[in-house]
């Protein structure tokens, strides 16, 4: 190499004062597919052989390689950092609670993923509206609410509402009288545990006696 050349690389401060030159500005048979590769790589479709594969039928007359040194660039640029989005089983936790108890970061975290998801929005609404009913024993509601449910495209909902109107006026009442049958439910499970303790040990006739005496 000449002294000229050697000084030229001795003195740049980063690699990219070398990429000049008659090369730089030369055409090349990618050009043309380049905003396709951006636009597919944005999306997300990383796989350089598949996005080679994509533009083939495309008309690219030109080589793998060629392709693969044009998205190692992409791949190796810094990328901004974006928040990691909570988890299903987390914003699950953030509808299915009392808004009250939820903290005042977890108030504006949920109140942005309804803003960007309107099944959400609506599925948090429905489900805070039955809350209502639950806790505060307003069953007469609930045609209401089966009529909002169904003017909103949620399967998972509409499925739940046919349920509900095989059984309405037992779930109306469920929802408004003040009766439980909470106390014979746990009758119910002490005696399964009882069965379980003896089972392949005992007979009928000892679990008998153990239901009486306890």
């Amino acid at each position: 190499m000449t002294y000229r050349t050697v000084k030229q690389l001795a003195d740049v401060a980063a690699p990219e004062e070398l990429f000049t030159g008659q090369w730089q500005n030369r055409p090349s048979v990618l050009d043309d597919y380049k905003p396709y590769l951006d636009d597919r790589w944005n999306e997300g479709r990383t796989n350089v052989w598949k996005l080679w594969e994509e533009i083939v039928p495309l008309g690219y007359k030109g080589s793998y390689q060629r392709v693969r040194a044009y998205l190692h660039g992409k791949r190796t640029s810094p990328q901004p950092v974006s928040a990691r989005p909570p988890s299903p089983r987390t914003v699950a936790g953030w509808i299915l609670r009392r808004p009250e108890f939820l903290t005042e970061t977890e108030q504006l975290q949920l109140k942005a993923v309804r803003a960007h998801c309107p099944e959400l929005d609506a599925l948090t609404r429905h489900v805070r509206s039955f809350a209502t009913m639950l806790t505060e024993r307003q069953g007469e509601r609930l045609p209401d609410w089966l009529d909002a449910v169904r003017q909103d495209d949620l399967p998972s909902l509409h499925t739940l509402a046919a349920g509900i109107d095989r059984d309405l006026d037992a779930v109306i009442a469920s929802l408004t009288l003040p009766w439980s049958s909470g106390v014979v439910e746990g009758h119910v499970n002490r005696i399964k545990m009882l069965k379980r303790q003896m089972f392949g040990r005992a007979g009928i006739a000892l679990l008998r006696k153990r239901v009486l005496l306890s």
